[in-house]
């Protein structure tokens, strides 16, 4: 026989009968008398506890709790698993609120006693040990308390770390069912600890194809909706303020304190004139709540308490790195810091002290190591702190020299190694900021880290950004300087001008003033370049002069890179020359050698040349591979992508896959409307195909597929490249914040039907059906029925990735009789 079940009084432990309510119903406090359940109640607030399944004003917060489902769950697991559980994180992430929460949940459920100790305002070790055991009841002339389960929250543990832990470690073996939940800056670093990190919101993707979709499902966005929305109700997210909302969530981290500042600034400013305003962001963001404790009054305090807790050496590494914005690997922080004896010579040691402080976030994996990186906020805070120590002129010329040795293959090598350009990829924010600061002055190291800055850009498709900084270094520079070449090139490849007369035309002054060193490895490079514009200017005979040249320099210098991208551009003058034999002579000398050591972006172009040899001798099969090889090579827009996809087009055409071809093409010239040129002889086939395959379709269909390819995002765009299709409709379903079943409830609402018609419609209970619309209406953060049809309305108004997509049939018909005030259904609409 099994052995029957005991229940005891909560208070005085006594022991109660088993009745039918204990044996089915939820637990809850029990006692055996009313005087017991007076004690527990005089107890409660004595101690400043919360029995299990009681509310306190510690417990109930006045704003809605927003996101950390998944933490939520993860906390709850781990308190049953461990003793002492620490929330750590950076200024403003949400620690206390996360704590509380849990606490709450923990009470609601009835499954412990719960006591909230605040220490963020006292300081003295005495009054911080006296207040911990007040509030567990700590009374040595009564009777201990019952024997239940007990969970001590610890808010604000960052400056009584020492206390706490003392205290704690006396606590906790001698009441084995007492649990803590601690929240700090920085792990308690306690035998049985477990720590629990508490990072920013979920973000919105920047490169999400519907960033309003995107945005209603990102935590960081819920919250700025929800206390924007207290302060100014009748905001709402749109497509036009979507992305911004987005961004000011992003650089403020995800972290719901700056964040609640930033929303709370909507009544006076629109979130695109808060955006730009973030790079004053500790003026900005100074209206915490108004009864808040005064490090959480504003973004600036929060950050002065933490920046206090440190150590004079921390500090001064703090400031030190606040000067790489883009973050650092162990060799930055070491430049950086080369002029602080203490700092330098105790890197790692303190990199794992600020990293366990919640200074700088936790590495991530790099191909050069470990990276860390300072939160925008606390850079910002930083790079404040750095220039009133007057510590910034030596800061960044510690950073100036770092990047500048980095940079120097640029000019030194014929070809920038695979190694270098990754290397300066991880360093471009970094670079960026240095060029930045250099351009107020007439540092001539300003154009080779702008040349660097362009080499990493140009391949992301970003090159019009870095095009005025070239300008700007080239004029606050002198004429004889010895990287002029360099950001002379930089000025012809960037930008929308690539290959018209004014690029034409620095790329002429590049090579004139690298002559004046002679036959460099760099003047190799700078040819290359310049054969090249020559080429897609069908300027042949020029072009053919520079690249044999190149070619001649590569040899000389034994320079096997330099050597096969010369032979791979004579194969492109040879292929439109008409010379079938010259060009698969030199593609195959050149196709070995950069397969096996170049950089994927140089292999690009010469496999699109291998292509369009192929496509001319009819071979499909082989110039479909090349095609495809070339698009892999490279994961950003530019000429040499938008020559694969128009020759993935040509394939299609040619093997009457019209559809498919004409949607590459609308692709293909999305590409080339970002300023990339091409030859003649490529844009006759390119547009002899269009012809043909417009020829083909019909005129309404034809010019749907093309308008699709045109409006497709290049992630799309690159899936249906490479045969992937199946991928672009996922990511395009993953865009969107509602399931398929409640998008086919939106579909219908606009359509005009009741509950009961829509359940009937799509086969469920007319229960299911209010559950979806309850859904939908809390997903998206609408009112009513009109809203949701509304909303579905406009997303039937987005362009359509392609015609195949289903849209709603005059559902803007049917919005507009809900806004006319009609709630009659049209009955045309009825049968749709």
């Amino acid at each position: 026989m099994s052995t029957p079940a005991t229940v005891t009084c909560d208070t005085c432990g006594t022991l109660l009968a088993l009745t039918k309510q204990t044996r089915t119903s939820q637990p809850r406090a029990r006692y055996c008398s009313n005087a017991c359940r007076q004690r527990s109640y005089r107890l409660r607030q004595k101690s400043g506890g919360v029995e299990a399944g009681l509310s306190s004003e510690l417990l109930t917060q006045l704003s809605s709790f927003v996101g950390r489902t998944d933490e939520l769950v993860e906390l709850t697991r781990l308190l049953h698993e461990v003793r002492l559980l620490t929330l750590t994180g950076p200024a403003g992430a949400g620690k206390s609120r996360l704590a509380l929460e849990v606490a709450g949940q923990e009470a609601r459920g009835r499954r412990s006693e719960v006591a909230v100790v605040r220490l963020g305002a006292v300081t003295d070790t005495d009054a911080v040990r006296r207040r911990i055991l007040d509030a567990l009841g700590d009374e040595r002339d009564e009777d201990p308390p019952a024997a239940r389960d007990q969970l001590l929250v610890l808010d604000d543990c960052d400056h009584v770390l020492y206390t706490c832990g003392t205290l704690l470690t006396e606590l906790l073996p001698g009441r084995p069912r007492l649990s803590v939940l601690a929240t700090s800056r920085e792990p308690l670093r306690l035998p049985g600890e477990a720590v629990f990190s508490v990072t920013g919101l979920a973000l919105s993707d920047p490169e999400s194809v519907n960033s309003l979709a995107d945005g209603l499902r990102s935590d960081a966005v819920t919250l700025f909706m929800d206390r924007a929305r207290a302060v100014a109700p009748d905001f709402r997210l749109t497509r036009e303020n979507a992305a911004d909302v987005a961004e000011i969530c992003a650089r403020l981290d995800g972290l719901p304190l700056p964040i609640e500042m930033a929303a709370r600034l909507i009544r006076v400013f629109p979130p695109a004139e808060i955006r730009p305003r973030l790079h004053d962001r500790l003026a900005l963001l100074t209206n915490g709540w108004r009864l808040a404790d005064d490090r959480h009054q504003s973004l600036r305090a929060s950050l002065e308490w933490g920046y206090a807790l440190l150590s004079p050496v921390e500090q001064a590494l703090l400031r030190r790195l606040s000067v790489l914005p883009g973050g650092f690997g162990p060799d930055a922080a070491t430049a950086v810091t080369a002029d602080v004896p203490a700092a330098a010579a105790a890197l790692p040691e303190l990199l794992v002290s600020l990293e366990s402080k919640s200074v700088i976030a936790p590495p991530g994996e790099s191909g050069s190591g470990a990276r860390f990186r300072l939160l925008e906020s606390t850079q910002c805070f930083g790079q404040e702190r750095l220039a009133a120590e007057d510590e910034d002129e030596r800061a960044y010329e510690s950073l100036v020299s770092w990047l500048t040795s980095l940079s120097q293959p640029l000019w030194t090598e014929a070809v920038v190694p695979a190694a270098t350009l990754h290397r300066l990829t991880e360093e471009r924010v970094n670079l960026a900021h240095a060029v930045r600061r250099l351009g107020r002055g007439c540092d001539e190291r300003q154009l080779l880290l702008v040349a660097a800055l362009a080499a990493v850009e140009g391949r992301r498709c970003r090159g019009a950004e870095v095009a005025a900084l070239v300008d700007q270094a080239l004029e606050r520079t002198g004429p004889h300087s010895e990287y002029r070449a360099l950001a002379l090139e930089a000025a012809a490849t960037t930008g929308r001008g690539a290959g018209h007369g004014a690029a034409a035309r620095r790329m002429d002054q590049a090579v004139r003033e690298e002559r004046l060193r002679g036959r460099t490895p760099l003047l190799g490079r700078l040819l290359l370049v310049r054969g090249i514009l020559h080429q897609v200017r069908d300027e042949h005979r020029p072009s053919a002069d520079d690249v044999e040249e190149a070619l001649e320099i590569g040899l000389r210098y034994e320079h096997d890179i330099l050597v096969a991208l010369s032979r791979g551009a004579l194969a492109r003058l040879r292929l439109e020359s008409g010379d079938p034999a010259g060009t698969e002579h030199q593609l195959g000398l050149a196709l070995p050698v950069l397969r096996d050591g170049a950089a994927p972006q140089w292999l690009s172009s010469v496999l699109s040349t291998a292509g369009a040899f192929a496509l001319e001798k009819g071979e499909l099969k082989q110039a479909e591979e090349h095609f495809a090889e070339a698009l892999r090579c490279s994961a950003y827009p530019h000429a040499d992508t938008a020559r694969a996809m128009e020759g993935l087009a040509l394939v299609a055409a040619r093997a009457y896959r019209y559809d498919r071809g004409v949607r590459l093409l609308g692709a293909a010239e999305r590409v080339r409307d970002g300023g990339f040129p091409e030859s003649g002889w490529w844009r006759q086939r390119v547009g002899e195909a269009r012809e043909t395959a417009l020829r083909a379709l019909p005129v309404g269909r034809a010019e749907s597929w093309l308008e699709a390819g045109r409006a497709m995002p290049w992630r799309q765009a690159l899936c249906l490249a490479l045969g992937d299709e199946p991928v672009g409709s996922r990511v395009e379903r993953a865009a969107h914040p509602l399931s398929r079943r409640e998008q086919d409830v939106a579909a219908l609402v606009v359509e005009g039907l009741t509950n009961r018609q829509i359940a009937a419609r799509i086969h469920v209970s007319v229960r299911t059906v209010e559950t979806h619309i309850r859904h939908i209406r809390t997903t998206l953060g609408l009112r009513s029925r009109a809203h949701i049809a509304a909303w579905a309305a406009q997303q039937a108004d987005l362009p359509a990735a392609a015609p195949a997509v289903r849209r709603i049939p005059d559902a803007r018909d049917a919005v507009r009789g809900i806004r006319a005030g009609d709630r009659g259904v049209r009955p045309e609409l009825r049968g749709a």
